[in-house]
């Protein structure tokens, strides 16, 4: 191929095509337990999280419900992922050698937010969350029916492998994916471009800024027990039994049972065999989906 700026251009349309192609045919896993705001700024602060509100009967006066505000703050970070092409494979029309790396960008980008949101999640041990607490915690403090300060927990104990239940049905979800600018393919292949200048070497990448943090930890349970029948059972009962400020249930439904690869052999068979270990009927078959993630691995 010459080197001319039409030709270069032609590259880079069909480079960021094959980019675009691959982004939009990956699949994500991660939807199920993630909120998606659009940032516009550095950063975002959300004083909503941790408010809780419920319905009375209207008698006399409307009864205004004082909200305790939050300053949990999520700042955007940018991340970047760029290749390199050779002058000379350019030259030789080697260029198309180039194009399935430029697909692996795009499915990439499309999975990048999962490595975020599933070390979020891993680290939501020893990370704290809106109320100053580890989002996975004993003690998160929460108003009694009598306005009393108590403390409620959304972690089972345990030292062993994680294992996660979550409540798929709300709003609100249990990690924020803060978007402030989308995976862009961009490309340096100007004549004056320091990279072809000096190493002849033109550079195709993606650039994106966003980040993820913690939403309600209510709607997510963390264990490290063995992952039995007997625990799953009891994780259920707690996470469903949560009740928020003033002693109000909070109709939690867990829908989602997220585990690492290591296991989905348990994870199937206490929620979806059909008979258990000593082959009475299994009572916990299709209680939740069961997600086996590799980014949990």
């Amino acid at each position: 191929m010459e080197i001319n700026k039409a030709n270069l251009d032609l590259l880079f349309t069909g480079f960021k095509a094959a980019f675009q192609d691959a982004f939009a045919g990956a699949e994500i896993d991660y939807d199920q337990l993630v909120l998606e705001v659009m940032s516009t700024s550095a950063k975002e602060t959300y004083p909503w999280l941790g408010q809780s509100t419920a319905f009375r009967e209207w008698l006399g006066d409307r009864v205004i419900q004082n909200l305790e505000l939050h300053d949990y703050t999520i700042k955007n970070k940018s991340f970047e992922n760029t290749v390199g092409v050779n002058r000379e494979s350019i030259e030789d029309d080697s260029y198309g050698v180039f194009t399935p790396l430029m697909a692996q960008l795009g499915q990439d980008a499309k999975l990048h937010p999962a490595e975020l949101v599933y070390n979020l999640l891993k680290a939501g041990f020893t990370t704290n969350c809106y109320d100053g607490q580890y989002f996975f915690d004993t003690d998160h403090p929460v108003s009694d029916a009598d306005g009393n300060e108590t403390s409620v927990s959304n972690f089972q104990g345990g030292a062993g492998t994680p294992w996660f239940l979550i409540d798929t049905t709300r709003v609100i979800k249990p990690v924020i994916l803060q978007k402030r600018k989308p995976y862009n393919f961009v490309m340096m292949n100007n004549e004056n471009d320091e990279n072809v200048f000096m190493r002849k070497e033109y550079l195709y990448g993606v650039d994106a800024r966003l980040n993820v943090g913690f939403g309600l930890w209510q709607l997510a349970y963390g264990s490290k027990q063995s992952l039995t029948a007997e625990n799953f059972n009891s994780a259920f009962a707690a996470m469903s039994g949560l009740k928020g400020d003033n002693g109000k249930p909070l109709g939690i439904k867990p829908k989602l049972l997220i585990v690492p690869p290591s296991l989905r052999s348990e994870a199937l068979e206490v929620v979806k065999a059909e008979r258990d270990a000593n082959g009475a009927t299994n009572i916990n078959k299709d209680a939740v989906d069961v997600l086996v993630t590799p980014w949990l691995a």
